[in-house]
Parts: structure tokens; sequence; C-alpha cells
């Protein structure tokens, strides 16, 4: 009894009716009871049927299923009677353009892109209404936390609960080249919805105690930001390096810096919005999906058709930016927390042609070839095992944590390279390998089946994503941006099935002639060769940079 019970006084007939192991109750004094029951022995008190009186319970009319259909749900109907879903694209008279799809689901997204991003920003803009100058530096940032706030009739609490109540979701997302505001809603209430949507973008009281808070959330995030994400600004801010002194519209920071973000006031977002969008219907496209093409061009029209344009140039707002190629390194903080390991980033890129070139969709396909990720697959076993940097990389060195193949493509210019990460230690390694990946993608030819996979995954990442209502909006009123129109899913995986082996080859030659940029980031980059090396690895002498 002792030896069980480790000093533990039990009675022996409780040790006798109870068998316990003294782990499973190390805080007890006495033995646990444990009773056992069948479940046929418990008797279940069924639920009643009728109410007190008697009479069957009656479901409020709120919640009852009627026999009638209700107006806003679309009867069900034959579907050879329904339209095959297409993109239809109109222009309002004042240049505001209205691209959409049905997909005849029950909840609609709706939005406007915006012409305009952090590439337009400026130290000092002097206002022509006022005369008054303020810096717009870090304004994008700003102005996409500052989404869905107050408004002329209507304060941020507000907005929020009326949304709510309409079953919406809400999001902005900003970027270099363009702005993003949508609304994914059910699709009874879009009307309602898009009506905020459109006081929103048009009419903001942008109060400086909402500036001030989005500030201190703007502080936060860059305290916060993760290290590969400073790693893709650095990249940017090197390839297009200054010029003359002066920043290039491409290489200027994306997020609000350090710097420049006591210089935000509303006046900042206030000029900004003088600058690129009250007086600029053409630079506006309306985009849906999931609803008639009639309702949203009416939709269009009530809330952006009394814009009228402004007598200036708006083409002369973009300034073309030219490659430089050059070098970013970042020393970062160690983290607080012990466990935590650290590693380093390294990225290696070049100039490839931008959303207007010939080698878009070959630029593509090679990214898809050389796939890669981190070494371990969040995605389940087995994901993109099969391209080039899993195979090469990520399975041969141990100390690869990740590598991947990125694409950044803008109007006039785009980025092609290859990222990786690994400990401190092995940073030239990282960079060695990075660069063998480069000269053998110019020296030999991929093999067809690697070049068969990247065209059938790159084509099944497409049409998988357009499955996505978000997805499919976005889609629809980037290209219309960009473009001025939209190509469907047939003509994209025709130029997809039609990229050859020599097509690869070719964009590397090509790309490679030109000087790398360097962007490396971490608590120890010591390792980690500097822009000069890379060039030399890669077989040139940097003398031959001068032309630049």
């Amino acid at each position: 009894l002792n030896r069980h019970s480790k000093g533990r006084h039990f009675s022996v007939q409780a040790q006798q009716q109870v068998s316990y192991s003294e782990n499973e109750f190390p805080d007890r004094r006495e033995a646990p009871i444990i009773s056992r029951t069948k479940a046929a022995d418990v008797a279940v008190a069924s639920r009643p049927q009728t109410n007190s009186s008697g009479q069957h319970r009656i479901i409020p009319s709120t919640r009852s299923i009627g026999t009638e259909r209700p107006a806003h749900i679309p009867p069900n109907v034959p579907i050879e009677s329904l339209e095959i879903p297409e993109t239809k694209i109109t222009t309002l008279s004042n240049g505001v353009r209205v691209g959409s799809m049905e997909t005849y689901s029950q909840v609609s997204t709706v939005g406007v892109l915006l012409d305009f991003g952090s590439r337009h920003e400026l130290e000092q803009y002097t206002v022509p209404s006022t005369n008054k100058t303020v810096s717009t530096a870090g304004v994008n940032h700003l102005m996409e936390l500052l989404a869905f706030n107050s408004t002329k009739n209507y304060d941020g609490p507000e907005i929020r609960n009326i949304l709510e109540s309409l079953g919406g979701a809400t999001f902005a997302q900003s970027s270099r080249e363009q702005m993003m505001y949508c609304v994914d809603v059910l699709r009874p209430n879009v009307n309602s919805a898009f009506n905020l949507l459109g006081e929103t973008i048009q009419s903001p009281i942008v109060h400086e105690m909402e500036v001030e808070e989005m500030k201190q959330v703007i502080m936060f995030q860059t305290m916060d930001m993760m290290p590969q994400v400073l790693m893709g600004e650095g990249l940017q801010l090197a390839a297009y390096g200054p010029m003359d002194g002066k920043l290039q519209q491409l290489g200027r920071p994306h997020f609000c810096t350090a710097e420049a973000l006591p210089n935000l006031t509303a006046d900042s977002v206030h000029a900004f919005r003088e600058q690129h969008l009250l007086n600029s219907p053409e630079r506006i496209v309306v985009s849906g999906s999931g609803i008639s093409h009639d309702a949203l061009v009416e939709l269009a029209e009530a809330n952006f058709g009394h814009m009228t344009a402004s007598k200036s140039d708006s083409s002369k707002i973009t300034i073309p930016s030219i490659y430089t190629g050059g070098e970013y390194r970042l020393q970062t903080q160690p983290s607080p927390h012990s466990a935590k390991e650290e590693f380093t980033h390294i990225a290696v890129a070049f100039e490839v042609g931008g959303w207007h070139s010939l080698d878009l969709v070959p630029t593509c396909v090679l990214q898809t070839l050389l796939g890669g990720g981190s070494s371990f697959s969040a995605g389940g076993p087995g994901k993109g095992m099969y391209s080039r940097l899993y195979r090469e990389i990520l399975n041969r060195h141990r100390w690869a944590e990740s590598a991947e193949a990125f694409t950044s493509f803008h109007a006039e210019s785009g980025l092609w390279g290859i990222s990786g990460s690994c400990p401190p230690m092995f940073g030239r390694e990282m960079a060695t390998t990075i660069v063998q990946q480069f000269d053998k993608l110019a020296e030999e030819f991929v093999t067809d089946e690697e070049l068969d996979r990247a065209r059938n995954m790159l084509k099944c990442n497409v049409l998988t994503q357009l499955e996505s209502r978000l997805v499919l909006f976005e889609d629809i009123g980037r290209q219309i941006l960009t473009y001025g129109k939209r190509e469907d899913a047939a003509t994209m995986c025709a130029k997809i099935d039609a990229v050859t082996k020599e097509d690869i080859r070719d964009i590397v030659r090509k790309a490679i002639r030109k000087p790398p940029t360097v962007s490396s980031v971490g608590v120890d980059i010591s390792a980690v060769p500097d822009v000069g090396q890379i060039t030399q690895m890669l077989g040139r002498n940097s003398n031959k940079r001068s032309w630049i």
C-alpha cells in the first residue's frame, strides 16, 4: 500500500474498488471514485414540440421559410437561359470606366481602383488652391489606413456599423502605382454599400485626431516589419537609385518612413487627393464581380458621373524611372526572443520588361519554373518540391532556410530575381548558390519536363485564382486601368502555352547583361558579398557598369 500511495493514507476497501496510478491524480488526498454509465441507461428528455397551451410552437415570420421567393433572390432558371459570364466595359461621359463580370453568386464584390500610388508622392508639393506647401511622402500608406473612416454624412463607427448590418467587409490597398478600395457584400445590399464606398472616396472628413491615431499605427507597423518586406523595399530603392541627386519615382519608399512620418498631416491627404483624384475621372475604374453590368454602370453614374476633368495633363504626373542597379544593406537589431533563430536574407535581381513588355508572360513562366519556397512546407508535404530551386538548393544544402524566385512589375520596367535566407555564417554560400542558378539558366536550356510543368502550373494558378470573387474583381479593375481592356483566361493560357525554352534563355541572357541589384537584411550580414563581388561572380567587371 505504501509503495503505491507514497505516504498517502487510503482505505483498503477504496484501493480494491478503484485501480489508479499515482501519476494520474497527484494532488488528491483520497482515492478517486470512478463511475461508469452506459448510454442506454440514461433517459434523455425529448424537446417539447408544443407550448403550454398544447398548441404547436409557431416560428416567427422573420425566420420562417415561405413558399414564395423573396424579390431580392434571383429565380432558379435553367442554365441554358443564363448568359455565359463575360467581362463588360463601359466608359461614362466624363471618362470613368466601368468593368464587371456576372457570376450569379449571392455575394457581390464592388470597388474602385485609382491610377495613383506611392511613386507619385513628393517631399514638397504646393497646393494650387491654397498656395500652401506640404509633404505627401508616405501619404498612400496613411490613406490606406484611413479608408472607411469619417465622411461628410457619417463618422467612422457609423460606417462600420452600417456595413456590418449590410453583411459587408471592406478592403483598401495601396501599391506603387495604384490604389484600391472595395466592398464585399450580400447582393441585396450592394446599392447601399456602394453609396458608402462612393462617399468614402469622394468626401472623407480627415480629422487630425484620426491622422495622429493612424500615424501611431504606422509607427508600430514599421517597428514590427518583417525582414523579407524590408529586403524587398531595399531591393526597389537600390534598383532605381537616385538620378542627378533626386529620387526616381520607382525608387521611392512605398511604406511611410520614420523620417517622413512627422510631416504627415490632414493637409497632406487633402493635397494628394486634390492633385490626383478629385479632378481626374479618367484615372478611375469602377470594377465588380457578381453583379449585373447595367446595375454597376447605374451605381457608377450616380456616384462618380458628376466629376469633371481638369485641363491639366495628367500624363505628366508619371515620370518613367531608369534602372540603375545597386546595393542595399540593412543590419537589424537582434530579436528580444532568445529562442528565435536569426537568419540572413539575401536577394539578387535584374531588370526585365514591365506590364507592357512582350517578355511579361515568359518571365512569369520562368518564375514558376524556378519556384521554391521555405524549408518548411506550410501548404502540405511535397508542395512545390519539383521546382528547380527546391531540387537544387533546398534539398541539397542543409543551411538553406528558404529560396524563392520573385517578380515585380511596373508600367515601364520590372524586376526578376531569386531570394534566399540562411544562418548568418552561410551568407556567402547562399549568394554564390543564387548566382550559380543565373549562370545555369543563361548557359543551358531548361528541360522539356520543367517547361511543361511550369506552364501547366502557371495556368492552374491563374485559373484557380480567378475562381475567387475578390481576385476576379481586382483582375478586371487592374487590367482596365493598365491596358484599357481585359484579356480573357483563354487568351492568357494560349500565351502561356506559346512560351518556349528559347524564350526563357533569351530573357535570362538579356537580363544579366545589366548590372545586378543586391539586397541583404539581417542581424549579421558581414558574410554576404557586396554588389561588386557578385558582379565578378557573374563573370563581369564592375567597370562595365559605367554606361549607366
